[in-house]
């Protein structure tokens, strides 16, 4: 890869005297060796040493830990995760989750390759879900708001909107929207987007068009199980919705330093899917500290509880690198056993070289719905989260995309590149040095 290629946010972005000076501080002393103890991550609420820490960490993630985060998040491996003895087997479904989906400069040049080397593990699935991160506009408008090409705002044309939602005729089946760039070019835009997704067969969520369905599940029968669907995000980024339309986004305070952790908007939608009849939930929350490979504490307790209050699945997204998947034995059920993946990282976006940002998780979960102890069940079979990162590579005069699973770059012992071996580590750091062992390389 040519180091003319964008690396990382710390590299791109300038940063001011204070900034760099609390920089120079931090690594001299150590003080975010381990995350920063109290951290604002909502515009609103973040100070100087806030956006001097996000500005570090980029270039600089963190890779510590408290132990009672180690010991929630290890306390099961996948191997806990099966179906009861007994249990009569009537309906399965596959379900495939990838992390979120942002544009990147000439994005639209990889339709078609982008996917090749995961079409397999995603779109081979009942069901493929992902974050949708880039609300799609009008090429002018992109112009306008993304100047030098590494903007904060989030916003693709509809040619990388094609790129990064379809491979060769197949598409994801549901995308959240719900994230803290939903807002980057307003309302209208979020709505032209919904229509494109609508068109297209994929069906959104996080984003309630009537404000009746605000608070409300999105379900989804397939293969005979009925799915439902909640979500929402910590943050639209400073942006206030219009009025009138305050139901346009489901949003709620997951990750303020100034009040506790608000479930209540989740909780509701949880309620609705119950009775809807739901036989399963899954839950998309966007969420944590960025550059951070451990949630924090208080997003484990929410989990736990969301698991409680009847979640199955949650789908962690925003810190743009990869976190811990946990196997939760929850106590609602003794026999079943939820899936938490905090955060699948960013399975496309415009930095190419830092190895912490172009690794994420393709998660891969089989539902089973059947019968035992004389009542109607739905229980996850199997789970495998397969790292996966970003390639680049020239083709004439374009830089090209694909997404490559990492164990294919780690056969038989040979010796692999520093940036392999750096997303090698971080692989083992959050799923376990065995992870290699469940990996299927045919």
């Amino acid at each position: 890869m040519s180091r003319a290629l964008p690396s990382s946010p710390m590299d791109a972005f300038a940063a001011s005297l204070e900034t760099r000076e609390s920089e120079r501080k931090a690594k001299l002393f150590g003080w975010w060796d381990f995350p920063l103890e109290v951290v604002g991550v909502d515009v609103p609420e973040e100070n100087a040493t806030d956006r001097a820490y996000w500005h570090y960490t980029s270039g600089n993630p963190i890779t510590r830990t408290k132990e009672e985060v180690s010991e929630a998040l290890f306390a099961n491996d996948p191997s806990i995760v099966k179906l009861p003895p007994d249990f009569q087997e009537e309906a399965r479904l596959t379900f495939a989750a990838a992390g979120d989906l942002i544009r990147a400069e000439g994005l639209e040049h990889s339709k078609d390759i982008l996917f090749s080397g995961i079409d397999d593990i995603l779109f081979a699935a009942d069901v493929a879900f992902a974050n949708y991160e880039s609300v799609v506009a009008e090429d002018d408008i992109v112009r306008e708001a993304i100047v030098d090409g590494q903007s904060f705002i989030m916003c693709c044309s509809s040619d990388q909107y094609s790129a990064l939602t379809e491979h060769r005729g197949r598409r994801f089946d549901i995308l959240n929207i719900a994230n803290n760039h939903s807002l980057d070019v307003g309302v209208e835009r979020l709505s032209a987007t919904q229509d494109l997704l609508a068109r297209d067969g994929i069906r959104d969520i996080g984003a309630p068009r009537l404000a009746e369905e605000y608070g409300k599940g999105k379900i989804l029968t397939k293969n005979g199980i009925k799915i439902g669907f909640v979500s929402a995000t910590f943050s639209l980024n400073g942006e206030e919705l219009p009025s009138g339309q305050e139901h346009r986004v489901h949003t709620a305070k997951l990750m303020s330093k100034l009040v506790p952790t608000d479930l209540s908007l989740l909780r509701a939608q949880v309620e609705d899917c119950k009775e809807q009849g739901c036989d399963f939930i899954v839950a998309s929350i966007h969420w944590g500290v960025e550059y951070e490979f451990f949630p924090r504490l208080r997003q484990i307790e929410a989990a736990h509880a969301l698991v409680e209050n009847g979640v199955d699945i949650i789908i962690g997204t925003h810190p743009h690198v990869i976190q811990p998947v946990e196997f939760y034995r929850t106590k609602r059920d003794p026999k079943r056993v939820a899936v938490i993946a905090y955060s699948l990282g960013s399975l496309t976006w415009g930095w190419y070289t830092a190895p912490h940002l172009i690794l994420s998780l393709i998660l891969n979960i089989e539902l089973v719905k059947g019968q035992i102890d004389g009542e109607r069940r739905t229980y996850i079979r199997s789970a495998k989260a397969t790292p996966v990162f970003r390639d680049i590579f020239r083709h004439g005069e374009r830089w090209l995309m694909r997404i490559e699973m990492l164990k294919h770059y780690l056969r038989d012992n040979e010796e692999v590149s520093a940036s392999i071996g750096q997303m090698k580590h971080y692989a083992d750091l959050i799923l376990g040095e065995s992870w290699q062992a469940s990996q299927d390389y045919s």
